[in-house]
């Protein structure tokens, strides 16, 4: 049943992996096990075949489409057992931009890891941001943007973060087409990460042990 499970999130197919995680479940397999030895696994294989080139894009984002429906039958098992997860961020495109494949991508791979995420959309303003950290704590805050016109709002909300007395709170990463990490060194941030799978190391790297 796991190996199953975890070969339809590989193939994309959304319609067995949300019925299959129904029937683990049904069958007494605990939540955590599905998340970790499934989902968890999953999507590493993901990532680690994205960054040698067996797998791209459009691949990746059909296998988290498929995680994304086993995660609506198993989130909410896992939040009545209780399982720890291994961070919380909150991410959003930043204001002006109205762009979200790209953060959608980093925000599933992200939960497929084990992580708790806020998803804050598109056009999110950096008073947003602001009261996002300050409503959940989050241990990272993670900014989009696919336009050079609208990267320029990334400075606008490491500044507000800082104004509201909450930026040593958390960690800063950036993504996006024409972000570098030349730009995140500037503004600041955290970390920089040019695609979903090197976000989630960079994440992991910047979180160390389960969320109590």
């Amino acid at each position: 049943m796991i190996e199953a499970l975890r070969e339809a999130v590989l193939k994309g197919d959304l319609g067995v992996a949300r019925a299959m995680t129904s029937q683990a479940l049904a069958d007494g397999v605990s939540p955590a096990k599905i998340l970790d030895d499934t989902l968890i696994a999953a999507m590493e294989i993901v990532g680690e075949e994205f960054e040698t080139g067996e797998r791209f894009i459009p691949e990746m984002l059909v296998s988290a489409e498929a995680m994304k429906a086993a995660m609506s039958v198993l989130r909410p098992e896992l939040a009545a057992t209780g399982v720890p997860s291994r961070g919380k961020i909150v991410i959003g495109t930043v204001e002006g931009d109205l762009h979200d494949i790209g953060k959608d991508l980093v925000a599933t791979m992200l939960e497929g890891a084990g992580f708790e995420v806020v998803d804050l959309g598109v056009e999110a303003t950096a008073q947003q941001f602001v009261d996002a950290v300050k409503e959940h704590s989050p241990d990272v805050v993670g900014m989009s943007a696919l336009l050079t016109t609208t990267m320029v709002f990334m400075p606008e909300v490491v500044r507000a973060l800082e104004e509201a007395g909450v930026r040593s709170q958390v960690k800063i990463v950036v993504g996006g087409a024409p972000v570098t990490a030349e730009f995140a060194r500037e503004i600041a941030a955290d970390g920089y990460a040019d695609d979903a799978a090197s976000a989630v190391t960079l994440v992991k790297s910047l979180i160390s042990g389960p969320r109590t």
